[in-house]
């Protein structure tokens, strides 16, 4: 109880809103060529090595550190983590779309409070993996544009992209860059070809000038021309959806090699068990009641390999569930030679449950999720530890991280 005690005594008796402010206009404002602006960090850096100084005073180092950068409830939120699990984190595993950025809240770029503090972990020699379903040039761009190339090429840094169907991690040798869909059985890669090779050319008019292919190097994502999100995106999607389903039961079928009588109701049957697939094939009176029970059994063996994600607005996409991000984390681990993982995970959607759900199964991490994230997501982390934050504040549950770490090296 001690550690408790000393943390309501810090909050209590030091002015840790005004250590913040003064620790954020160090951080973020660096000196720049004005002078006057150099006088002006350089007086803020001066009062804030005094107040940290006069902390250091009263409670053990690490507390100075603490109120410069944590909330009372994001300390005690990293306490109550630190005392439960008793370890701290050693790799984040983070998505990046709608988890770090957020198009409504932080016109899609990543905040400078977060990449400040993945830049500080990364200093702290703790391995970043980025795990996201972009092309692999889309996340190192911005990657690069957002930490620089210095710490993405650093060899702590992986990126596991196209959920999982490869992984890319600078500076190891053969190592570097692992495509695991080169281990995929014959018939998923020929049903992935030719959905690919067909997906536009045989849409429907309004799917075929609505819609682009992503430049994936395996998986197969439809995105809208229109704006992510915008009414024309989303009634786009949700048409391509319906369309995408049952071609990938007919290049499914032909891959397997039998015949099979109506492979794309069984198909858009099999995908209709995700809701919200279903509700938008029953808004566009799209059958999908086939009997599964009755397809050839090569043919659902086959199926069952597959997944679809449908992200209304933004995507319809063909995955192989063989090629997951939880697959892809455990490559970037060994490669990063990471024997002992005690990860933090932070994403939105059900790509990522399957990660925190991995984590939780061995007992090797946290989970994280924005309030927005799929309600799946959001159930398994509230019956966890509850690590939910705003839109576009993912620096929030960072903090905490960074608060187990320092409390860690506080001897009671």
């Amino acid at each position: 109880m001690e550690q408790y005690d000393r943390l309501y005594r810090l909050y209590e008796t030091v002015d840790t809103e005004t250590l913040r402010a003064y620790q954020e206009v160090v951080d973020l404002f660096p000196p720049l060529s004005s002078t006057v602006a150099l006088d002006q960090w350089e007086r803020a850096k001066t009062e804030l090595d005094e107040r940290k100084a006069a902390v250091v005073e009263r409670f053990p180092e690490p507390y100075a550190e603490l109120a410069a950068r944590l909330t009372r409830e994001e300390a005690f939120t990293a306490l109550d983590l630190y005392s439960k699990y008793g370890r701290t984190v050693n790799v984040l595993v983070l998505d990046v779309d709608e988890t770090l950025r957020s198009a409504g809240d932080t016109d899609n770029e990543i905040p400078r409070h977060t990449l400040y503090l993945l830049t500080e972990f990364h200093e702290r020699g703790v391995p970043i993996v980025v795990c996201t379903g972009q092309t692999l040039e889309n996340v190192k761009g911005f990657m690069i544009q957002g930490l620089g190339n210095e710490v993405v090429s650093s060899g702590s840094m992986s990126i596991v992209y196209e959920t999982g169907n490869a992984v890319f991690t600078p500076n190891h040798g053969a190592d570097t860059k692992r495509l695991l869909y080169e281990r995929l059985d014959p018939v998923i890669v020929e049903t992935f070809d030719d959905v690919r090779g067909r997906v536009l050319s045989a849409a429907p008019d309004s799917v075929r000038h609505g819609c682009h292919l992503q430049g994936n190097e395996f998986n197969v994502t439809i995105k809208p021309n229109a704006e992510v999100g915008s009414d024309a995106a989303v009634a786009v999607i949700d048409e391509a959806i319906r369309y995408f389903c049952g071609l990938i039961g007919e290049s499914l079928a032909a891959a397997v090699d039998v015949d099979v009588a109506d492979p794309a109701l069984f198909a858009r049957t099999y995908f209709a068990t995700d809701p919200e697939i279903a509700a938008v094939f029953e808004a566009g009176g799209v059958a999908h009641d086939g009997d599964l029970d009755s397809a050839p059994s090569e043919f659902l063996d086959a199926l069952r390999r597959l997944d679809v994600g449908y992200y209304e607005g933004d995507a319809a996409e063909l995955v192989s569930l063989e090629l997951d991000k939880p697959t892809g984390v455990r490559e970037a681990l060994d490669v990063l030679d990471i024997g002992d993982p005690f990860a933090l995970a932070m994403g939105d959607s059900k790509s990522d449950l399957r990660v925190m759900e991995w984590l939780a199964d061995a007992d090797c991490g946290i989970a994280a999720a924005p309030s927005h994230a799929s309600q799946a997501v959001l159930d398994h982390v509230n019956a966890r530890d509850e690590l939910v934050y705003e839109a576009g504040e993912a620096s929030t549950v960072l903090h905490i991280a960074y608060g187990m770490e320092l409390l860690a090296g506080v001897e009671e």
